[in-house]
C-alpha cells in the first residue's frame, strides 16, 4: 500500500548505535514512522541508497545488520561501479521506503543525474513511495541548503532535486557553521526560506507542505527560517512530536 499522498521524511536522524563498532547499527523509531507513512505494510520494503558515501560496502553491510531479524525487507541500490539491480526504475518503484544516507550531497546529486535517478525518484514520490533520509539524504529533496561536500568550510548547495520547493538546514545545533551560514543564505536570497533540524529531528512533508515535525530524543526542535522585512533572517522554533 503506497503512501496516501507524496511523502518525504527529511531528517537529521541516523541509525542508533549498538556500541560494538562503527557500523554496528540499530534502526531507531524514525524507521517505524517511515513504514507507518508508507501505509504500515506487514513487511515493509526499504531500499537504502548510499551514493553520498560512494556506496561504501561497510556502511551497506551496517544497514543490513541493523534490520537483521526484523520485519523490514531490506535491499540496496549501489551505482559504483555500475547499478546493482538490472532495472533501477522497477526496483525503486517496488519499494515502500527509499532511505538515503548521509555524506556528500553534491556528489550524490551529480551521480544520480548521470543515471537518471532524479527523474526516477520524482516518479517514485508521485507514486507514493516514501522518500527519506538523513543529512545529505534530507538536503537532496529540497532546493538547497548548506554542505561540507567541498571541504571543511561549509558552502551553499542550490541545485537540489526541488521536490520540496524550499531550503533545508541539517545538524542545526551540532555543527557550528551550519546555523549562521543557513541564516545568512536565506537572508541574502541565495536560498529560499525553509526549515532546519537539530540532530534527532525530522520533517514530514505531505505533498510539498510541512505536515509534522518529529524527534527521537528530548530537547530538540525544528526551525522555520525566512527573510524578515529588514533583510535579516528570522528563525522560529517548532516543537516536535516525540517518537517512541
Amino acid at each position: 500500500m503506497p503512501a496516501t499522498s507524496p511523502t518525504i521524511l527529511a531528517t537529521s536522524i541516523g541509525f542508533d548505535s549498538r556500541g560494538r563498532g562503527p557500523y554496528d547499527w540499530a534502526p531507531g523509531p524514525v524507521f517505524d514512522l517511515a513504514a507507518e507513512l508508507a501505509g504500515a505494510p506487514e513487511q515493509p520494503r526499504l531500499c537504502h541508497l548510499g551514493t553520498a558515501t560512494g556506496d561504501d560496502p561497510a556502511r551497506i553491510a551496517g544497514v543490513y545488520g541493523a534490520f537483521a531479524g526484523s520485519r523490514v525487507r531490506v535491499s540496496h541500490l549501489s551505482l559504483f561501479p555500475m547499478p546493482t539491480v538490472p532495472d533501477v526504475r522497477a526496483h525503486l518503484l517496488a519499494q515502500d521506503v527509499i532511505w538515503v544516507g548521509g555524506g556528500s550531497v553534491a556528489n550524490l546529486l551529480a551521480v544520480w543525474r548521470v543515471h537518471g535517478l532524479d527523474e526516477v525518484l520524482a516518479e517514485c514520490w508521485r507514486a507514493g513511495v516514501v522518500l527519506g533520509g538523513v543529512s545529505a539524504g534530507s538536503l537532496c529533496w529540497h532546493v538547497g541548503g548548506t554542505t561540507d561536500s567541498y571541504g571543511p568550510d561549509l558552502r551553499p548547495v542550490t541545485d537540489g532535486l526541488g521536490l520540496i520547493p524550499t531550503s533545508n538546514g541539517v545538524h542545526h545545533d551540532s555543527e557550528e557553521q551550519r546555523r549562521p551560514l543557513y541564516q545568512r543564505l536565506v537572508a541574502d536570497g541565495t536560498l529560499p526560506a525553509g526549515h532546519a533540524t537539530d540532530d534527532g529531528v525530522g520533517l514530514v512533508y505531505r505533498g510539498t507542505a510541512l505536515a509534522e515535525v518529529v524527534a527521537d530524543r528530548p530537547g530538540k526542535a525544528a526551525y522555520r527560517v525566512e527573510r524578515g522585512p529588514d533583510g535579516t533572517a528570522v528563525e522560529t522554533r517548532i516543537e516536535p512530536r516525540r517518537l517512541r
